[in-house]
């Protein structure tokens, strides 16, 4: 493997077309503003790189970056990738990923608007990230003590998992499918609206409105805080192990909870069953 190390480029397509290659300490800027360093290439390993210019990764297999550093000018960093491993990298441009399929990030920092879109087979592992619409569309995506700053996260998200982990984004995983969570903190407005098969286990959730018109729903041994008109016209089998302060109108299924505020019942073709196991308030 050819190893490029302590250089700078700023060309457009400094790197075009390269494989099999190591670049070590070097630096994408300068004045030429050149794009797609990187395009049409494959086996390429990045370590300790920075990088201040557009597109530098389209069109890449086999992709390695290691300890490197992409701005907020270093645009649209990754598309149509596949075979993609990033650790301990900050991502700060937006759109850093898309349309990528089976990528591996552990210990990275995300800022990224529009993070993630239409990723198949993507993990994240022990990273933060704040995002808009941080991985929408995407498919088979693997979450684990993630931190997210968000709003409109997991839209349209079919088929995954997240575990200890800590969400703050409102409408979170609406129009998503066959996801489940464990561990999980959940903060936000309208939580999971039109969602279908989710499973949520040993959570806590937060926030007004969460858990409308969802189909399969599923809460296991979870806590629901500040939750008001939760439920309404859902499909729900939910084990709540706190007060759930109002719930409104599920649509079928079962609700057991320790207490409920206040339950909304007047839509006459709501009939699900609800439970509470302590004293009502």
């Amino acid at each position: 493997m050819k190893v490029i190390e302590n250089e700078r480029f700023d060309e457009e397509r400094a790197l075009y077309g390269s494989h099999d290659i190591e670049v070590v300490d070097c630096s994408f800027d300068g004045p030429a503003d050149g794009e797609s360093a990187f395009k049409e290439s494959r086996g390429i390993e990045i370590k300790r790189c920075f990088f201040n210019l557009r597109y530098p990764f389209w069109h890449n297999d086999h992709l390695r970056i290691e300890s490197s550093e992409m701005t907020e000018l270093c645009r649209a960093a990754l598309w149509y990738c596949d075979d993609v491993f990033i650790q301990g990298t900050k991502m700060h441009g937006i759109k850093a990923l898309r349309e990528c399929s089976n990528a591996r990030l552990i210990g990275c920092d995300i800022v990224s608007p529009e993070f993630g879109w239409s990723v198949r087979g993507v993990s994240l592992k022990d990273c933060s990230a704040e995002s808009e619409y941080f991985l929408m569309r995407s498919s088979d995506i693997s979450l684990k003590n993630v931190r997210l700053n968000g709003k409109y996260s997991f839209q349209y998200v079919n088929g995954g998992a997240i575990s200890d982990s800590h969400l703050k984004t409102k409408d979170a995983l609406w129009h998503s499918k066959d996801v489940t969570v464990k561990d999980t903190v959940l903060e936000g407005e309208y939580l999971a609206w039109y969602s279908e098969d989710l499973t949520l286990v040993n959570c806590t959730i937060r926030g007004t409105q969460p858990f409308c018109y969802c189909k399969g729903l599923k809460l296991i041994d979870c806590v629901m805080e500040n939750t008001d008109l939760s439920f309404e016209k859902s499909e729900v089998d939910a084990t709540v192990l706190s007060c759930i302060d109002s719930v409104k109108n599920p649509l079928s299924g079962r609700i057991v909870a320790e207490t409920i505020g206040e339950l909304v019942a007047d839509d006459p073709t709501c009939m699900c069953a609800i439970e509470t196991t302590g004293q009502s308030s």
